[in-house]
């Protein structure tokens, strides 16, 4: 059967206030409420923070972006902007005085300056496409950014002649021609040709000058250097940079007549360039050009003088993520440990001091590692994302400590008024050996509200996408309202997955998806039954993306599920590869031969080579406009079980791309339909 959005879904949407206030544990229409801080930044003094407010519009089916202030001092928290118009992007100036931010208020994007003195603002662009990535120069006069730019047109489109339409005529949409190696992405379609370039503007509004030019892509974050006469930026500038997908250098661009100047020209990739205060150093991260699927980021030093370089924290297996100066000696960074997002000051030293370990929440929907920090220009203080396993993102603050742990306090409780009201499922934490080859798993489970241990409850297994991404023990609106419904909800970090160093990270390379991560998953299960908890008669899997590979291919290995739920799932590698956005990375980092060199090694990995022995009902969820996962994908799935005559159902959402939870609407439905499935398939 192939489903569109139930009838269900739709009267969730519209459930009446008085049944949201009577229900007792988290309902589907509970999602919309939900609310989370993003992007907070500190001012230069630290006594004010700027954050992104997101929350869901039940009426627009979208998230709502609105900009809110903290005043540390007094506890005051009050909204900036607020309307009908979306806001982004918050950068304070380097004086203090002036914040800058985007938003389509006057129809498109444009970069908007607020000034605090007069409490009033005006748009400082008038461009024609998004800027993005704003940086101001150190004497606060300018923003640099970055904008798409359309290419000239190659020759054959020149060369194409067509005669112009009578007028009043309609005629249909003219061809598009694609020539470009890199030409689609997931949530874009195919993409113009255009190429990511850096302007400045001053900020006080006026034209912006284009410095950079060329068919390459630059990207930020932009360092202003040399006094603000140049920007560092990262880039690819080689010919054949669309090939050379582990390939990036920073490079330096003049302000005032656009000269390039080479800054690095190492193996691999740099990027995320920033300047100390005193303006003497450059802070950026690099990570190797080996072809594998997985790299740690390292923190690395450059004198601007000279340009000499030096790595810091050489030895730590962890992905080094945003730095940050302290002062001219001291950097705060973000990584990655063990599921959880964590802040600590990095000095040249090499000592390394952790701060809080809270990090997170932005990640609403599932329990995806996420969340940002920014510190104040003085370097007393940090704000940042706070999440916990049952509050989604809120704004905090710490004075950074000299020695040891610091001391957050949290500014906002974005959703006591609803989460205060329901019952969440307790999140329990544990580890297991895989019985694949004793590897340590760490993973978390569930229990349902009001859980009883003298009952055994069904298991519902979610496996996180990537695969090299993690999974944390944050508040995540999907498993708890699985736990709602009154199963032990089960998610761990298996091989593969990021944040416990890059031999955990790299033991899927060459076996993505296999037997090995399936024993990760069952090993926890087994644990699991044995600790007298869950039913072994009621044992149900769901994924998304690479959860949703691995569940398609572990019903291929095992009839142990009673259901399975796969989202925008991987079914055939190899017409995968040559129909999705992400072909050029995958192909490169992810295979050892190009499809029609190594056949049988893409064809080992697909689900479809198993399908012959899928007894398991499976029910696929997908978006329709998805690119990463062609809906091409699924349907092969669906129809060759559809031969086999097992219970399948394809769910197919319309307008949807890869992130097909991105509207609350699709993320209830997703939810609701795995729910329905499930209890199709449930023993009494």
């Amino acid at each position: 059967m192939v489903l569109g959005l139930s009838a269900l879904t739709t009267q969730l949407m519209v459930a009446p206030a008085t049944a949201q206030e009577a229900a007792k544990t988290l309902q589907a229409e509970d999602i919309f409420a939900l609310e989370w801080a993003n992007d907070v930044q500190i001012s230069p003094n630290g006594r004010y923070v700027v954050y992104v407010r997101h929350g869901f519009d039940i009426m627009k089916d979208n998230t709502k972006r609105a900009l809110w202030l903290v005043d540390t001092e007094t506890g005051s928290h009050t909204p900036l902007f607020d309307d009908q118009h979306s806001y982004s992007n918050p950068s304070w100036s380097p004086d203090g005085s002036k914040l800058a931010f985007s938003s389509n208020r006057d129809g498109r994007n444009q970069i908007h300056v607020y000034y605090m003195a007069t409490k009033t603002s005006s748009a400082i662009t008038e461009v024609t496409e998004s800027p993005r990535q704003f940086s101001w120069s150190p004497d606060s006069k300018h923003l640099a950014f970055l904008m798409n730019v359309a290419a000239e047109k190659t020759e054959y489109a020149k060369a194409v002649k067509k005669p112009k339409a009578p007028k009043g005529a309609k005629w249909a949409k003219p061809p598009v021609i694609v020539e470009r190696t890199y030409y689609q992405r997931d949530g874009a379609g195919v993409l113009p040709d255009t190429y990511s370039q850096i302007f400045v503007v001053p900020s006080d509004g006026g034209s912006a000058r284009q410095l950079t030019s060329g068919d390459f892509s630059h990207n930020g974050p932009l360092a202003w250097v040399d006094g603000g006469k140049a920007l560092v930026f990262s880039a690819n500038r080689n010919d054949d940079w669309e090939y050379q997908v582990n390939e990036s250098d920073l490079w330096k661009v003049a302000v005032q007549d656009g000269a390039l100047t080479q800054v690095t020209d190492m193996p691999g990739r740099e990027w995320s360039p920033v300047t100390s205060p005193n303006g003497e150093q450059l802070a950026f991260l690099h990570r190797g050009n080996e072809a594998i699927p997985y790299h740690n980021a390292k923190l690395r030093i450059m004198d601007l003088d000279d340009n000499d370089q030096r790595e810091l924290l050489s030895d730590f297996d962890r992905s080094v993520d945003s730095p940050q100066w302290i002062s001219n000696d001291r950097l705060a960074i973000q990584y990655a440990d063990r599921g959880r997002y964590k802040l600590a000051e990095v000095r040249f030293n090499g000592n390394r001091n952790e701060w809080v370990d809270d990090v997170g929440g932005v990640s609403v929907s599932r329990p995806y590692m996420s969340g940002m920090f920014s510190v104040a220009a003085g370097g007393d203080k940090i704000a940042y994302t706070r999440g916990s396993s049952y509050r989604p993102a809120d704004v905090a603050v710490f004075d950074i400590p000299r020695r040891g742990a610091a001391k957050p306090q949290s500014f906002t409780a974005l959703n006591d008024d609803v989460l205060g009201h329901r019952k969440l499922g307790k999140v329990n934490e544990f580890t297991y050996n895989s019985s694949y080859d004793d590897t340590e798993i760490h993973g978390w489970y569930i229990t349902p509200p009001d859980y009883d241990p003298n009952k055994k409850y069904p298991l519902l297994l979610e496996i996180h996408g990537g695969p090299h991404l993690a999974y944390s023990p944050m508040f995540a609106a999907e498993q708890q309202r699985y736990a709602a419904e009154g199963y032990i909800v089960f998610y761990n970090n298996y091989r593969g997955s990021t944040s416990y160093g890059a031999e955990h990270a790299l033991k899927l390379d060459g076996f993505y998806s296999s037997e090995r991560d399936h024993a990760d998953h069952m090993s926890g299960i087994d644990v699991l039954i044995d600790k007298g908890m869950v039913d072994p008669n009621n044992l149900f899997i769901a994924g998304g993306s690479a959860g949703g590979i691995a569940t398609a291919y572990a019903v291929g290995l095992t009839d142990r599920f009673n259901a399975a739920a796969a989202t925008n799932p991987v079914i055939n590698w190899i017409s995968k590869t040559l129909t999705a956005d992400s072909y050029l990375g995958q192909i490169t980092n992810q295979f050892p031969a190009m499809p029609w060199e190594d056949y049988a090694h893409y064809w080992k990995r697909s689900p479809l080579s198993m399908v012959g022995k899928v007894n398991t009902p499976v029910m696929l969820f997908s978006g329709e406009n998805d690119r990463r996962v062609p809906m091409s994908e699924i349907e092969q799935f669906y129809q060759a079980l559809q031969l086999r005559k097992v219970d399948t159902a394809m769910v197919r959402v319309p307008d949807a791309s890869h992130g097909v939870t991105a509207r609350p609407s699709n993320m209830i439905a997703k939810i609701e339909h795995t729910l329905a499935w499930f209890k199709l398939y449930h023993k009494k």
